[in-house]
């Protein structure tokens, strides 16, 4: 199924997540690993990309080269390239349910990198971005409308309490429950 859709890995790390912020956000997902997550609708060059973590955790970077300077130069396109970064939220007890999303200018996220690669001891590190430093930095342009919501063992119908998937309707990837039959399938 996710090879009929471009994706030649369906359990890449992050892919999930990074389906469901496209789909939050209205965006294209792009399928290569070796380019930002996605873009806007109907244009290809205004690319973003996006950091995720659970509650209490952190966004990454991970293989910035502090140097040689070609190589920190080619790291650091990987945040220049964007029109914007976003950086989700998931909660830790439902992680295919996203919290909050910040919208981070790349200068911002650049300015960071680049004190954290400095300070590094390391020739290659994972530059890590936390929640409140992304809520100082960044506005919320998502957040999830119910603050109270609890854990449910069961559907109303009395189904199996599947996570929320995103599936690509021929045009743009959407969110949608799975239920135990769709699950089995995929």
């Amino acid at each position: 199924m996710a090879r009929s859709i471009g994706i030649a890995n369906l359990l890449q790390p992050g892919l999930v997540k990074e389906m469901i912020i496209a789909d939050i956000l209205g965006h294209e997902l792009i399928h290569s690993k070796r380019d930002a997550d996605a873009h806007a609708p109907g244009n290809p060059n205004e690319k973003y990309e996006y950091l995720s973590c659970k509650e209490g955790g952190s966004g990454q970077l991970d293989r910035m080269f502090k140097e040689p300077p070609d190589k920190r130069q080619e790291s650091l396109t990987r945040i220049t390239r964007n029109a914007k970064i976003y950086y989700a939220v998931f909660y830790a007890d439902n992680q295919t349910r996203c919290k909050v999303i910040y919208e981070l200018d790349p200068d911002v996220v650049l300015e960071e990198a680049q004190r954290q690669l400095n300070r590094s001891r390391n020739a290659i590190s994972h530059i890590g971005f936390g929640v409140r430093w992304a809520r100082r930095n960044g506005k919320v342009v998502y957040e999830y409308e119910n603050e109270n919501r609890k854990p449910q063992a069961y559907r109303p119908n009395n189904m199996l309490n599947f996570p929320e998937c995103a599936i690509f309707d021929g045009n743009l990837y959407r969110s949608v429950a799975l239920t135990a039959k769709t699950a089995f399938v995929l």
